[in-house]
C-alpha cells in the first residue's frame, strides 16, 4: 500500500474511541470523546493516553510518547518525550534509515566464488575460495524453500568451468567484518536461539539450523530432524520425551558457548510438531562445510576440507592472475533486505547492515578503536546520519543494529524526528523503501495478529514493534479519521506487566489516534 492511500474506513456515526485495557484479569472499557479543534484534539489524546497507561498493570512503568501531525509538523502530544528509553527492536528503524540514506535502496551485496589454481582434465589443482561481503540473505528468508539454492548454482558454475574435482580446500573469507560474533550487551540467555545468531562476514541460512521435533507414542523419545539435510556440522542429542495429552508440554533446547552440540529436552504430545531455528557457532566453517556437502551431492568431488581462511597460511590475492572468479551471488536490493529486517524483526539482518556501514562508505574518524567492519564504526555511521536529519545525537546511544542490547538509548523526540524526516523530507526512493519496510497492521510480519479490530483495523497502520523483557516499543504511521497522517512513538520501559498487556495498551492508543477527526 502506498502512503497516499493510508486510510481508516469508518461509519459516519462512529464518534468515540474504544480502549480496551486488561486490568486484574478483567477488561476495562474507557471512552474519550473525539474533538474537532487542534487544542481539544490534544486534550483528547491526553485523555486516551491517561486512561490507558495509568491502568493497574503498568504501575511503576515509564512511558515515553510523542505524536506528530505530518502535514503541519505540529507536535500533537508528548509524554516524557525527552527521556531516554531502551527502544528494543525499534533500533532497527535507526539502522534502516541510516543504511537507506548511506547506501541507497538499490545497493546489493556481492559474494564471489574464486579458484586459485589451474584446471587440468577436470581437476582444480588449488583451492575454491568464497569471498564474503557480509550478505545476510544467502540461504536466508528469500530462499527458505531451499537454502542451498545458491550453492547448487555454484556447482553448475564449476561444471561450466570444466571442474568436476577440487584437489584443495574450500576456503571461506569473512574478513570484511571484525571477528566479534555477538553484540555488545547481549544476554547469554539468548544462546542458542536464532534471534541471537552470530554476526559474520559470511552468512548461510542466517547462521542457524532449522530443527523439527515430532511427537510419537507417549513414553517414547520424539523424532528429531534438522535442515539443511541433517548436516553433520552439528551434533544433536535427543533427550526429548513424548508425553500424554493430559501432561504439560514444553520446548527445551541447549547449546553451550563455542560448541555446535545441541541438546533437545522438549516434552511433546503424540503427533505434535515443534519447530525451532537454532543458532550455530563458527559461521564461516558452517558455510564452507555445507557448501562442500552440496558440491559432493552435485557430483563434484572435493579432496580437502571446508575451512576458515584465517586458519590457513593462505591470504588470497584476488587481483593476482592465478586467482579467477567463476561465480557470483548478488543479494536482493537493500530495499528488500530492509523490508525483511523490519517485517520479521530479523536481528541478524540488522547486525549485518550495521557492520556493512563500517565497510562501505564508513564515516571519517581518527579514533584508533573504530576499526573497519566493527559495530562501533557502524554505530558512528548511524549517529552521523541521525545528526544530518536534525537529531541531537549527544542524547542517542547506539551499540548494535537490532536492539537486542539494553545499552541502546533513544528519546521519543528523536525517533519522532526520524519518522518525520523519512516520511516527507527524504528522497522519494528512500522514503518509500523505509515506509514499505514497516509491517502492516493485521496483515503481515510482527503486526499480523494486531490491529484486527478497531478504527486502525484493515491494514491501515504501519509500524515497527520492539520487545525485550520489561521493554516494549511501537513506532510508525497511522491516519486520522480525516486522513491526516500522524507519526507516533510509544515506548514503555521498566514494566512488570505481561507483554501482551503492554501491546494492548499501545494498540488502544493507536486506535484512538485513528479515531481522531483531525
Amino acid at each position: 500500500m502506498s502512503r497516499s492511500v493510508l486510510h481508516v474506513g469508518r461509519g459516519a456515526g462512529l464518534v468515540m474511541a474504544l480502549l480496551m485495557v486488561v486490568a486484574g484479569g478483567e477488561a476495562t472499557t474507557t471512552h474519550a470523546q473525539p474533538a474537532t479543534e487542534p487544542q481539544s484534539a490534544r486534550e483528547y489524546i491526553q485523555a486516551a493516553v491517561a486512561d490507558t497507561i495509568n491502568a493497574a498493570p503498568y504501575a511503576g512503568a515509564l512511558w515515553g510518547i510523542e505524536v506528530t501531525n505530518l502535514e503541519t509538523g505540529e507536535r500533537l502530544f508528548g509524554h516524557n518525550p525527552k527521556h531516554l528509553f531502551a527502544p528494543a527492536s525499534n533500533t532497527k528503524l535507526l539502522t534502516a534509515a541510516a543504511a537507506l540514506r548511506r547506501l541507497g535502496p538499490s545497493y546489493r551485496y556481492e559474494t564471489g566464488l574464486y579458484v586459485d589454481g589451474p584446471v587440468r582434465n577436470g581437476v582444480l589443482h588449488g583451492n575454491l575460495i568464497v569471498r564474503g561481503s557480509g550478505d545476510p540473505t544467502l540461504g536466508g528468508h528469500e530462499q527458505r524453500n531451499d537454502p542451498t539454492t545458491v550453492f547448487r548454482d555454484w556447482a553448475d558454475s564449476l561444471k561450466a568451468a570444466g571442474i568436476t574435482r577440487i584437489e584443495g580446500d574450500i576456503l571461506g573469507d569473512d574478513d570484511p567484518f571484525s571477528d566479534v560474533p555477538l553484540g555488545d550487551g547481549w544476554s547469554w540467555n539468548d544462546v542458542p536461539y536464532s534471534y541471537a545468531a552470530e554476526i559474520n562476514g559470511l552468512v548461510f541460512n542466517t547462521n542457524a539450523i532449522d530443527l523439527e521435533v515430532r511427537g510419537r507414542r507417549a513414553g517414547m523419545p520424539a523424532q528429531v530432524t534438522w535442515s539443511p539435510f541433517e548436516t553433520d556440522f552439528v551434533r544433536v542429542r535427543n533427550q526429548s520425551q513424548t508425553v500424554p495429552r493430559d501432561s504439560a508440554s514444553d520446548e527445551d533446547y541447549e547449546r553451550p558457548f563455542s560448541e555446535n552440540t545441541f541438546t533437545v529436552r522438549s516434552q511433546i504430545y503424540p503427533n505434535e510438531i515443534q519447530e525451532e531455528t537454532l543458532s550455530i557457532t563458527e559461521p564461516t566453517a558452517y558455510f564452507t562445510h555445507v557448501l562442500r556437502a552440496v558440491l559432493l551431492r552435485e557430483g563434484i568431488s572435493v579432496e580437502g576440507r571446508g575451512v576458515d581462511v584465517d586458519e590457513t597460511p593462505i591470504k588470497p590475492r584476488y587481483r593476482a592472475d592465478s586467482v579467477r572468479r567463476i561465480g557470483t551471488y548478488r543479494s536482493p536490493p537493500l530495499r528488500n533486505v530492509v523490508q525483511t529486517m523490519n517485517h520479521e524483526s530479523q536481528n541478524l539482518y540488522a547486525e549485518q547492515l550495521l557492520r556493512t556501514l563500517a565497510v562501505v562508505e564508513p564515516p571519517d574518524t581518527t579514533a584508533d578503536d573504530l576499526t573497519e567492519g566493527s559495530a562501533e564504526l557502524g554505530a558512528l555511521a548511524v549517529r552521523t546520519e541521525l545528526s544530518e536529519v536534525g537529531i541531537d545525537t549527544s542524547r542517542v546511544r547506539v551499540v548494535d543494529g537490532s536492539g537486542l542490547s539494553r545499552k541502546n538509548y533513544v528519546r521519543p523526540r528523536a525517533m519522532s524526528r526520524l519518522l518525520t524526516h523519512m516520511w516527507g523530507e527524504a528522497p522519494s526512493d528512500r522514503s518509500t523503501a523505509f515506509y514499505d519496510s514497516l509491517p502492516v497492521g493485521g496483515r503481515e510480519g510482527t503486526l499480523e495478529y494486531r490491529f484486527r479490530g478497531g478504527p486502525a483495523a484493515g491494514g491501515e497502520v504501519r509500524a515497527k514493534t520492539g520487545t525485550l523483557t520489561g521493554a516494549s516499543a511501537l513506532s510508525g504511521y497511522v491516519n486520522t479519521a480525516r486522513d491526516t497522517p500522524l507519526a507516533f512513538v510509544l515506548f514503555c520501559n521498566h514494566h512488570l506487566a505481561d507483554a501482551d498487556d503492554v501491546r494492548a495498551a499501545q494498540d488502544a492508543i493507536v486506535n484512538a489516534l485513528a479515531e481522531l477527526p483531525l
